[in-house]
């Protein structure tokens, strides 16, 4: 089946598949303000969305990976989650936001559209070092879904980094198209250089790991406290054929379309 995919800011994607329109990870804030994460956390956004929320048109589904973080949910962001028909997230997120309904790791649930239902099962994810406490980051989810159409699934990773947990997700399901959210977020000022989402290091091992026909690197620019960008994960892709044959750098506000088997 086709899967067009609009990549609009951060992690924020239009997915557009078996009849639905889904957004994921909604951001539309304008450039230049200091946002405050938690915990002594801040970042200055950069980037502008490649598509203002009048140009992405009707949403029928939100996935947000989680609420507490303004990279993944900002201002303008919440105005357009408002629109969609349903929003999955995190329990933590479907306590405090409408409409919301949260998924546990590997949870099942079903959403409708005109070519049958999507099921949607929620991954783990851990945003945040591995000698920190999860409290600090809060709670994340991945995706996977599946539409009636395809054999393989789709999987978003959210804000993660790669751990144990994933190895269980690439033997379970056979995914065809990955949306992995890269960038190596960190605040040295905080927490050294400790990571709180995939590196282009964990970008290549998460690839193999997944062996997805196509795997799209998001997530990795529009912020100062990402370490790095496409330009990095390209060049440290160069050296792995494997991974580079089956990357697809997306661009901003460009429709792609990718086969999903």
């Amino acid at each position: 089946m086709k899967v067009r995919i609009t990549h609009i800011d951060t992690a924020c994607c239009l997915i557009e598949a078996g009849g639905l329109r889904i957004l994921t990870d909604p951001v539309f804030d304008a450039p230049g303000k200091i946002y405050h994460h938690g915990w002594g956390a801040f970042s200055r956004k950069t980037s502008s969305p490649a598509l203002p929320p009048d140009q992405v048109g009707a949403v029928d589904l939100v996935l947000l990976s989680h609420h507490q973080h303004k990279d993944n949910l900002d201002s303008a962001g919440k105005e357009v989650m408002t629109r969609a028909g349903k929003v999955f997230s995190t329990q933590a997120a479907s306590k405090t936001l409408p409409n919301c309904q949260g998924l546990a790791p590997f949870e099942r649930a079903e959403f409708p559209g005109p070519e049958g239902k999507l099921e949607i099962i929620g991954t783990p994810c851990r945003h945040h070092p591995a000698l920190l406490p999860g409290f600090l980051s809060g709670p994340v989810t991945g995706f996977l879904l599946k539409w009636p159409a395809s054999q393989k699934y789709l999987y978003i990773s959210g804000d993660t980094v790669l751990y144990p947990p994933l190895k269980k997700v690439a033997a379970e399901f056979d995914v065809g198209l990955a949306l992995i959210h890269v960038g190596r977020a960190s605040f040295p000022y905080l927490t050294g250089w400790g990571k709180y989402t995939m590196d282009s290091s964990d970008y290549i091992r998460c690839v193999k790991l997944f062996r997805p026909d196509i795997a799209i690197p998001i997530h990795n620019g529009g912020w100062t406290h990402f370490k790095e960008n496409n330009l990095g994960l390209s060049r440290a892709i160069d050296h792995h054929p494997d991974v580079k044959t089956v990357t697809a750098i997306p661009g901003a506000g460009v429709p792609r379309e990718f086969e999903l088997e």
